[in-house]
């Protein structure tokens, strides 16, 4: 490696360091065969105070200067590449002099030593000045939807299976860890010994009934049109941050787990476990074009997700509502955009048109799979300090744990679904390929959980708890999974 690119890349890692929210960044270690990324430059260029803004809203402060830096390194980048283009041009009819030349060429090779040093200079100077740039921009959250409340609190758009005015009343004994250990259904004891706190055996009933929800959201998003993926669980570890996926979150607290490399296999692309299915469907068509006419795909899939996060803020610490290890049903889709605008934002409506039918798609299926499980739920429009990086909308639906009326009034998250528009695919380099040829659009991608398992579970061991009969309900559509069992009675 050159001087010049070792200093290149110095600075860039020092860039990235005190520009990062955490104290690391996946990019860090970003091999030469990671899809090559393409942050909005421009775009930020053109509407710095938006991008400000932006930073702020999405509980980014520390990044508010990062817009302007990067407005000023572009037009500082076309000023480079300006002055050095009389240079390379003096360098090229030189060359050309020198090639032709057959006598003394002393004067020529002078004359080209002498513009060389300064547009080496030059060249190094937009080298690392580009890749600062990259890095910064890297760095910004995604753009926030009008519809996203900013006020820092959700907005109620309507209830599943709930009556605000009569909320129905609970057994003060309906908790999905008494019941779980009541039933046989839950053993803490014995994962805490064999993986630690935040892990679980479900047993007996319980292990079916992960089994039962797993096939009824498959073929509730089959039915829908969704193809069904298996997608891995550990995945590289660039490919998790080019998603959003940091190691650490705004709070300094860890989110994703790595995997230990042996020494033999020190520089090499390290591996994480996927904390959602939403990392490796995302990571199938990375440096891939899409036929515009095959648009939107849309797949749906099951694992298992990691999230080391879990009970790191000391709440949630009892049961199956935070845990480490647990089973998703995940759809991912990808869908068309406007074509690029070059003289600014592209208006929202058009913007997001495709991505937000998607995203109607999605909730739809949602409210179907938790409205037949008979579950009590409400449905907000989340706020944008509780947007990830790559979330431009986010539609979150909780529903009621009668053991959490001390928390949220009862109220706790088992889905979400959200729009991501090009941030990943701009970082993943997943095109659009237009029937005239043309791979200059980014697809948008959008993303929501179909059933998450251990809260589902939890939910439906609560509100279908009968404490006289000592019996949880199996829901009706779940029955034909599980032999025809109407409920899970005393041992």
């Amino acid at each position: 490696m050159s001087t010049r690119a070792i200093e290149a890349r110095s600075f860039l890692l020092r860039c990235r360091r005190a520009y990062s929210t955490t104290r690391f960044s996946l990019q860090d270690t970003r091999p030469a065969t990671a899809p090559r990324q393409y942050p909005s430059i421009t775009q930020i260029r053109d509407n710095v105070e938006l991008y400000e803004h932006n930073a702020v809203v999405r509980n980014y402060g520390s990044h508010k200067a990062i817009p302007r830096r990067v407005a000023d390194n572009a037009r500082r980048l076309k000023e480079l590449d300006q002055q050095m283009v009389g240079s390379r041009q003096t360098l090229k009819e030189l060359q050309k002099t020198l090639n032709a030349t057959k006598g003394d060429k002393s004067s020529i090779i002078a004359q080209m030593k002498e513009i060389r040093p300064s547009l080496d200079a030059l060249q190094a100077e937009r080298d690392s000045l580009d890749s600062e740039t990259q890095a910064m921009a890297l760095s910004l959250p995604n753009l926030t939807s009008s519809e996203t409340p900013t006020d820092g609190r959700p907005r109620m758009r309507s209830y599943i299976n709930y009556d605000a005015e009569n909320p129905p009343q609970y057994s003060p004994s309906a908790d999905h860890s008494m019941i779980g250990e009541a039933l046989g259904l839950v053993d803490f004891s014995s994962a805490s010994t064999t993986s630690g706190w935040g892990f679980y055996f479900l047993m007996n009933e319980a292990a079916l009934l992960e089994q039962a929800l797993i096939q009824y959201a498959l073929s509730v998003a089959m039915n829908r049109g969704w193809s069904v993926v298996s997608p891995p669980s550990l995945v590289y570890s660039h490919m998790a941050a080019a998603c959003g996926f940091q190691p650490r979150d705004q709070h300094d607290e860890q989110q994703i787990w790595q995997v230990a490399q042996s020494e033999r296999d020190v520089g090499k692309p390290t591996r994480s476990l996927a904390a959602t299915a939403e990392i490796p469907l995302a990571s199938m068509y990375a440096n891939k074009t899409i036929p515009a006419e095959r648009l939107p795909i849309k797949l749906v899939g099951s694992s298992r997700c990691y999230r080391a996060e879990a009970g790191a803020r000391g709440v949630d610490t009892k049961g199956l509502y935070r845990v480490h290890e647990f089973t998703k049903v995940e759809m991912f889709a990808w869908t068309d955009c406007p074509p690029p605008n070059h003289e600014g934002l592209i208006d929202e409506a058009a913007w997001t048109e495709h991505s937000s039918q998607l995203l109607d798609e999605m909730v739809g299926t949602q409210c179907e799979i938790l409205s037949n499980l008979g579950l009590p739920c409400r449905i907000l429009e989340m706020p944008s300090s509780d947007l990830g990086a790559s979330a431009y909308r986010k539609i979150d639906i909780e529903a009621m744990f009668p053991s959490r009326k001390k928390r949220d009034d009862g109220w706790g998250e088992v889905t979400s679904a959200s729009i991501c528009t090009d941030y990943q695919s701009r970082r993943l380099d997943t095109r659009i390929l237009e029937p005239d040829g043309s791979r200059k659009k980014f697809a948008h991608t959008v993303n929501g959980t179909a059933l998450a398992v251990p809260r589902v579970l939890a939910a439906i061991l609560e509100n279908g708890w009968r404490g006289e009969e000592g019996c949880v309900v199996i829901p009706q559509v779940l029955r034909g999974y599980m032999g025809g069992m109407e409920k899970i009675g005393p041992r």
